[in-house]
This record gives structure tokens, sequence and C-alpha cells, in this order.
């Protein structure tokens, strides 16, 4: 009988959890590292939002114009603090040029391309997970100020669009039809009405870590110094002394310095995305709300209002910056009602992104054996499991085996 062939996947997150449970679904003989648990990473703070509209890249045009403001404005939505910015100076660079139109074109043709079908991906997968009630599929809600604010964002709803993502414009009434807690300040509305929210975005990425281990994956608690190509394999220094025949590469925003001795240089860069959970206010809203002047989403988790978003561009060493999250608390205060005296807690994550907003997947060049599912920004969530089939199809070129009482193998 033909030995399956023996995987690593480093990162154990919503993107390297998903890949590491498709590949063990596909016979692989799967092993998944990270120095911490499963989706306790980055996965475990983000908004949860399943959003394949979102092929709008973060650079789009105009955007340096808005560079003076990142340096100098602790509380601007996209923030570079001035220390960061030597060793920022070649990412941010890239940049402002991906913002160039060609460049935003060919850039929302490969995120849509990445995006499609997440939506039904992820409702069937909290189906097969046995946790389908965390999957809510009421839309989400993009609020402005006025008719002016929404002009700003003309270029990215263009975009949206063009890709077939239609979204209805309300004015206040229809907004207080959808949300009657959103204050005043807001009075226009688009609503795109078949997009999706992952109520515990950590609970989701344990049930797959679960699903993995009960179809034979292992897990490894341990951090990855380099990785060793040796005679047509690969070794890992650090948490096992055995080969592997192929390594995938899911560390998020700590990919760059673990491919970089290799020769694999990628403009990547950490965004540190902050929120703020105020615990027990769960319905103030009833789906993903998007305070698009302010770049924050407001979204109902099944332990309280999560409050999150914007840039910071501060590296992975530097401690978080709490004005960042004070700020998403008096944003979310001054726009619901009732949350003065509730509890909170605070979280800091590194969003691993790429200048053009376009995650990097699939075989590292002129390295057999090793591949990249890492870069993918604030879309993780809803790439993931794209990514996943993905990398599986082009690494065993199989059709996944599982049951519906959940995931099994039929030989492994």
């Amino acid at each position: 009988m033909q030995e399956p062939v023996r995987i690593a996947v480093i990162g154990a997150g919503i993107v390297g959890t998903s890949t590491a449970l498709a590949l063990r679904k596909r016979g692989a003989d799967v092993t998944l590292i990270d120095r911490g648990e499963p989706g306790s990473g980055c996965s475990a703070g983000n908004s949860g939002a399943v959003s394949p509209a979102s092929v709008a890249p973060l650079a789009m045009p105009g955007v340096l114009a808005s560079v003076p403001g990142m340096l100098f404005d602790a509380e601007s939505p996209l923030y570079l603090p001035l220390r960061h910015l030597p060793h920022a100076l070649p990412w941010l660079l890239r940049f402002v040029a991906s913002a160039r139109p060609a460049a935003v074109q060919a850039a929302a043709a490969k995120l849509n391309a990445i995006h499609a079908g997440a939506l039904d991906a992820h409702e069937a997968m909290t189906r097969e997970l046995g946790v389908p009630e965390l999957f809510l599929r009421q839309g989400h809600l993009h609020l402005y100020p006025d008719a002016a604010a929404l002009a700003k964002d003309a270029g990215g709803w263009r975009l949206r669009e063009s890709y077939g993502f239609k979204a209805e414009r309300l004015d206040r009434g229809g907004i207080e039809a959808l949300e009657p807690g959103v204050a005043a300040r807001y009075q226009v509305g688009m609503f795109l009405a078949d997009h999706a929210t992952i109520l515990h975005p950590l609970r989701y990425v344990q049930a797959m870590a679960g699903a993995y281990a009960s179809a034979g994956g292992r897990v490894v608690r341990a951090g990855v110094a380099g990785l060793l190509p040796e005679g047509g394999r690969w070794r890992l220094q650090g948490p096992t002394e055995s080969p592997f025949d192929h390594v995938v590469v899911a560390a998020g925003a700590w990919s760059k310095a673990l491919l970089a001795p290799l020769g694999v240089h990628l403009a990547l860069e950490s965004q540190r995305g902050y929120h703020l959970q105020f615990e027990g206010a769960r319905d103030v809203v009833s789906r993903t709300v998007i305070l698009a002047d302010r770049k924050v989403f407001v979204t109902p988790m099944e332990e309280g209002l999560r409050v999150g978003g914007t840039v910071e561009i501060g590296g992975l060493v530097a401690p978080p910056d709490e004005r960042r999250a004070a700020m998403l608390g008096r944003i979310a205060r001054d726009t619901f009602k009732g949350l003065e005296h509730l509890p909170t807690r605070t979280w800091m994550g590194h969003r691993p992104c790429m200048p053009d907003s376009v995650p990097v997947v699939g075989a590292a060049q002129g390295h057999p054996g090793l591949w990249l599912a890492c870069g993918h920004g604030h879309l993780g969530l809803t790439d993931s499991l794209n990514t996943a089939q993905q990398i599986a199809q082009a690494l065993l070129g199989v059709a996944p085996v599982s049951t519906r009482s959940g995931v099994a193998l039929a030989a492994a």
C-alpha cells in the first residue's frame, strides 16, 4: 500500500486549519503546527464578515492624499506611527503604486475569483461541523452620514456592481427599518442583502480543528524556526525531526520572516486590527453594520457586540495602542444607545496584508514541495475555504472523502 503524502501546515488560523482539514479529507498525512491553539491568533478577533463583494482593494485611487493623515493622526482609520515608517516605507510605496487604476482593476479581478462561492461554502461548512447556528445570513449594511460621504466611496461601489453585486440604497427610513438603533448621524445606507456573518470566529476554527483531529490529523504546539530543503523533502527547525513531502506556509503576518531565508520575499506587512467587545450586547444590531466613514465594523457576536476595524501599520513587536481600542468604544457609544455601562474587553491582532490586498496562494516557484497560503489581509475568513480547496486540489489532485456524520476517510 502506498504511503500517504506527508504534509506540514504551518499556522493554525482559519486559513491553515481549513487547509489542513481539506488535505486530511483527501487522505494526506497532515501535521498542523502552531505555537498557539488553533484559531487563537488573528482569527479569534476578526469581525466575522463573509464578504464576497469586497473586491475593492484597500489601496484605491486617491489614497496618496491620505498618507499625511496616516502619519500624524493617531485616530485616523489608517494609521502609520512615525516610529515604524522606516521599516514600512518599502511596503507603503508599493501600496501607493497599487492604487493606480490598472492595478486596482487587476486586483479586483483576482479578489473576485478567490471570493467566488464563499457564502455557500461557509454555510455548508458550518452544517458539516455541526455548528450551523454560527452562520448568520442577514446581509451587510454600510452606513454613511450623507450622500457626499457615499460619493467618496463611489469607486468601490462601481467595482462591486461590475462583478454583479447589487446593493440597495436606503434613506433614513430604510436604515431604521433594518437597524432602528442606529443614531441619526447616518442618513444613507447601502445594503448587500446576500452577505453573512460568523457569530463566533474562534469557535468556528475550533470546530474545524476538532473535525481535523477526529479524522486523524495531528496538531503540534510549537514554533517553527526555519525550513530546510533536504533530499527532495522538507525538514522543520523546531517541532519535529521527521521530514515532510510538502510544507504549506499559512503563518499569517509571520510568513514573511519564515520564508525570507529561502529567497522567497513577500511584500507582506502586519496591519494591526483592534476590536472592543461589549459583553452581553449582541442584540444591538441584527447583522454586520459597517460605519463606512469611520471604517468600523459592528457585529453581533454570540458573546456580545464586537466593534472592530481600523488599520495600524505598526509591526509585530510594539504593544497595542490602547487609544485605538478606546476610539472604537467612543464611536460605538456615539452610534448606539445603551452601551454606556456595559463591561468591555479589547483585542489586537495582526492582519497579514499585501500592498494590493491580493493573497498569495499556490506553489512557491523554484521550491518544489513548498506552498504558500498567506497575505489574506482583512478577508482571511471569507477566503479561507476557497484557499484550502485551491491548495488541496493543486497539491493532491483528488476529491475529498466525507460522510454525513462528519469527516471520514475511506483509506489513509
